[in-house]
């Protein structure tokens, strides 16, 4: 006599993934609905689509993110791929400090991080900016590029490196030939994350953004003041298309 399985799982499964996704899922139909107002059905349209290319203000805070999100990552990318290739390489109770200094970001509040570092600029008298979102961004995505790589590294064996260098490669040509192309997708995925989080975030950049330095984010949280609901549903849908795709190449580059 086989054993009856509960249902209970699947049941609690399903009402946590309908709690996460259908508020997304209404969102998104809302962005293709023709009426202003969410609680009533106008038909299908792409109007609020259409209306997204008539807001100046929707491109310049469009490019902002886009400058900050490639500066921060690049950054990112070559700091945090140093940082985590010299966790995994040297080990000291300096080292140690070193860790903590790096995972610290990714678990300290970001209203926390952002008032510091507003009082950090504000006690050094830098303007407020790009500059200023830049720097911060670079913070915290440091930390995810670097345990990203870290955990690339985890599998790496050194002895190809010395093999190179018995064959008479010198450091530039082993990091280029060697090193370099077996992180290759470890940078990359974290590279990603770290585009995707610098896109997304709202609290940090909130504190230090500056006059003309509006990102996304903080552009749509002043559009939900002002009511205009229906184009942040269709900016919401697109940047939430972009952020899936995103995240989508960095698990593959990530299980390689």
């Amino acid at each position: 006599m086989s054993a009856r399985h509960s249902r209970s799982p699947a049941i609690i499964t399903a009402t946590v993934l309908l709690f996460f996704y259908l508020p997304i899922l209404v969102l998104v139909l809302d962005s293709f609905n023709a009426s202003r107002f969410a609680g009533q059905w106008g038909g299908w349209s792409l109007h609020w689509y259409a209306r997204l290319f008539q807001e100046p203000a929707i491109w310049n805070a469009l490019r902002n993110t886009l400058i900050v999100a490639f500066s921060a990552t690049a950054a990112s990318a070559v700091l945090g791929t140093a940082a985590a290739f010299a966790l995994h390489r040297w080990r000291s109770r300096l080292q140690k400090v070193h860790y903590a200094l790096v995972y610290t970001p990714l678990v300290i509040p970001e209203i926390l991080m952002g008032m510091s570092l507003l009082l950090f600029f504000v006690a050094l008298h830098v303007q407020l900016g790009l500059v200023t979102i830049f720097l911060a961004h670079v913070t915290f995505c440091i930390s995810y590029v670097a345990m990203v790589v870290l955990a690339r590294l985890q599998d790496f064996d050194f002895a190809v490196i010395e093999a190179a260098q018995d064959l008479g490669a010198n450091h530039w040509i082993t990091l280029r030939r060697v090193l370099l192309p077996m992180l290759a997708p470890g940078i990359a995925a974290g590279s990603l994350l770290a585009f995707t989080l610098s896109i997304d975030d709202f609290v940090i950049t909130f504190f230090v953004a500056g006059k003309g330095s509006t990102t996304l984010p903080v552009l749509v949280y002043s559009m939900i003041k002002h009511g205009a609901t229906p184009l942040i549903n269709a900016l919401s849908t697109i940047l939430l298309a972009v952020t899936f795709v995103v995240v989508s190449i960095t698990q593959r580059l990530t299980e390689e």
